[in-house]
């Protein structure tokens, strides 16, 4: 959940300007290596390891790091596997990293770096997307020994989601639910993830709302963010998913409700104010139930573009993300936008391989 806005989220890493372009490239050198070794472990045939056997002679992982890396390489591996069973496969793969900020106070230097990755899908049919991609954000941590060679000790992801394709699943803290003001919440049930789904047709043609104009808000900011709302992402601000989604709902024709805040009978959000509906996870879904702008959907693999989709990754009955579906496959397979971590059509099955024991909550809008 996100209440405190953050209006120009900044690396975390102070800069120094005294670094050195050679130590700035050495540095350089190994998050493209960890990162495109985590990318490549998804891809069919790709090749991998170029960190966790030592990428130059100049920089290379501490023991303990190559540990934590070869064990983020299986579960990598393992979540390929997975996926190929759903029938997805991705063909190829391209990491980009760029160093944003560095940091050196004697041999210990920090390195703040956006990674930016697309994967393409192996079997794509008709107008089905044809990559997938995001980016993350990161803070590295080197050691210089003796003889001042650096090795990485510590990768820290730094934004607020969870779920970036090639990053391993990582265990959130238990959260709290916050109190309603009058009557109880309503609580969402679960839906299921088996493959495949019973049929609920969606017309995204006809109705209320437009869907189309909600999947091009979405497919529009996804990565440049709207400078009208405030953003969310930044270090301790709660994280930007369900902000974006409440933004592509209101332009497809979510109207406001306005009053206080935290009333989540309410739902407004602007450059100036957002209720705690708009911007909050569990505060959206009492929202949008009690309004009865959506109602639940028993699989996930029935949700359609403009549908919306929230996972409780520790299953404590607190929700930890939202999502929102911008292509459906005439497979049936339904892909989804977010932010922290911005992500562009990911398929739901992905997500499903990645966070196999996570509760997911689906809502026809």
């Amino acid at each position: 959940m996100a209440l405190v806005p953050n209006w120009s989220a900044g690396a975390a890493v102070t800069d120094d300007p005294t670094v050195d372009a050679a130590t700035k490239a050495t540095f350089q050198r190994l998050a493209d290596a960890v990162f495109t070794d985590r990318t490549d472990a998804l891809v069919d045939g790709g090749s991998t390891k170029r960190a966790t056997s030592g990428f130059s002679g100049d920089v290379k992982l501490s023991t303990s790091q190559s540990r934590e890396e070869s064990s983020a390489l299986t579960e990598l591996h393992g979540r390929k596997s997975r996926l190929a069973k759903l029938g997805e496969k991705y063909s190829a793969g391209s990491t980009r990293v760029t160093l944003d900020a560095t940091r050196v106070t004697g041999r210990t230097a920090k390195a703040d770096v956006t990674e930016t990755t697309t994967l393409t899908y192996e079997k794509v049919k008709g107008k089905e997307p044809k990559t997938t991609g995001f980016q993350a954000h990161h803070e590295l941590t080197f050691r210089a020994d003796w003889q001042g060679n650096w090795q990485l000790t510590d990768v820290r992801d730094t934004d607020n989601g969870y779920i970036a394709v090639n990053q391993v699943a990582k265990q959130p803290p238990v959260s709290v639910k916050a109190s309603p003001t009058d009557d109880s919440p309503p609580e969402a049930p679960r839906a299921a993830t088996t493959w495949p789904a019973p049929v609920n047709q969606k017309n995204v043609t006809t109705g209320a709302y437009d869907y189309k104009a909600m999947v091009a808000y979405a497919s529009k900011y996804w990565n440049n963010y709207n400078p009208d709302y405030p953003d969310y992402n930044g270090h301790g601000a709660g994280g930007d998913c369900t902000n974006f989604v409440s933004q592509s709902l209101k332009a497809g024709g979510w109207k406001h409700v306005p009053g206080y805040t935290y009333d989540f009978h309410k739902w407004f959000g602007n450059a100036d104010i957002q209720s705690d509906s708009f911007v909050g996870v569990n505060e959206f879904s009492w929202f949008a139930l009690s309004s009865k702008r959506v109602t639940s959907l028993a699989n996930v693999y029935q949700l359609d573009i403009g549908d919306v989709l929230q996972m409780d990754f520790n299953k404590d009955g607190s929700k930890d993300h939202s999502m929102i579906v911008t292509y459906r496959s005439p497979q049936g397979l339904p892909y989804v936008s977010y932010h922290s971590t911005n992500t562009y059509n990911r398929s739901v099955a992905s997500l499903v391989a990645s966070y196999p024991n996570a509760a997911y909550y689906a809502y026809r809008t």
